[in-house]
């Protein structure tokens, strides 16, 4: 697919997340107007510290639950990249009735606007975890099976407000699965971080990190260079009907590999690490065993292509995080 969007007015909700960030900077390097929706709930005013400098860049700080702000967000937007939500498994069994409000109130809320503003598409982000208990490998988007999370309940319930928006006002809009994202700015601390931002940051204190389980269960760890140029592509589909398209590298890498995986990155770019090694604590509630993406169907349709591996991603990543977190 070559279609390209430049010198555009976009949203994207969530703009100063890990995600969204990376999405925000690759649509203003295009020439874009780009508009970024984010309350600071979990985004981080640093990780817009280039958008910023740009003048065709706008910030309106305010919540998607908010229809006043989210009519002001979308004003003369022609696309729409929804990347805002209160991610984590644990988080959303700790609290669910949070999660439920801002990703399943806030997706409508956010979806509705767009469609009074006669946006031409809306791209959102779903996830693997919709998949639930479904056992079989790869996964493909037309079969998934129980929730196993309210956050995944979310994420599916986004998918049927999305295909019955597109049936009802006839809104272009493609929802994106995505599998195990990293990479720069994806944030270590606190209780929901991610597993690889955990590890790597552990490693540089020369502390061992925690695997919840026996480090069996694997993931299809995704870079999120290649989720980033999904969106791209999926805002360019043509077709009217509304899909969903798995993301990610389309590979398996369980969590005792991915430890010796960034151990080695570390070592070889000089941090002395080679003699840490891993602690395991009991399997956590919601945690699905297995994630490994058929992506022929985002390949066939988008134009979709794996740029990183799960190795090239790491090489990529952990320069960031000796920048930012070494011996913190």
């Amino acid at each position: 697919m070559d279609k390209k969007i430049t010198d555009t007015r976009v949203l994207v909700t969530g703009g100063a997340g890990f995600i969204g960030s990376h999405l925000v900077d690759a649509l203003l390097a295009a020439d874009n107007q780009v508009v970024c929706l984010d309350n600071f709930a979990t985004g981080r005013r640093e990780n817009l510290s280039s958008a910023l400098q740009n003048p065709g860049f706008t910030l309106i700080e305010g919540d998607i639950r908010d229809r006043q702000v989210c009519k002001k967000a979308m004003e003369n937007v022609k696309i729409v990249f929804h990347e805002a939500a209160l991610g984590s498994v644990p988080r959303s069994i700790a609290d669910p009735a949070e999660s439920t409000s801002v990703n399943v109130a806030g997706f409508v809320n956010v979806l509705h606007t767009a469609v009074e503003a006669k946006v031409d598409s809306f791209v959102y982000a779903s996830s693997s975890s919709v998949y639930g208990d479904e056992a079989k490998l790869p996964k493909q988007e037309e079969r998934i099976g129980t929730a196993l999370s309210p956050y995944a309940v979310t994420k599916y319930t986004n998918e049927l407000f999305a295909a019955n928006f597109a049936a009802v006002y006839g809104i272009k809009v493609t929802g994106l699965r995505y599998f195990n994202v990293f990479g720069p700015r994806q944030d270590p601390r606190g209780a929901y971080a991610a597993v690889i931002p955990r590890f790597v940051t552990a490693l540089l204190r020369n502390e061992s990190p925690v695997i919840y389980g026996d480090g069996t269960n694997s993931r299809d760890f995704t870079f999120v260079a290649n989720v980033v140029s999904a969106n791209l592509l999926a805002a360019c589909r043509e077709s009217r009907e509304h899909r969903v398209y798995n993301v990610a590298a389309g590979g398996r890498t369980d969590l005792n590999e991915l430890f010796a995986f960034l151990k080695e990155a570390l070592v070889q770019k000089g941090v002395p690490c080679a003699g840490v090694n891993v602690e395991y604590a009991p399997g956590r509630a919601g945690d699905i065993p297995h994630s490994f993406a058929d992506i022929s169907r985002a390949e066939r349709e988008l134009g979709y292509r794996s740029l990183y591996d799960i190795k090239s991603g790491i090489w990529e990543m952990v320069g960031y995080y000796m920048e930012h977190f070494s011996g913190k």
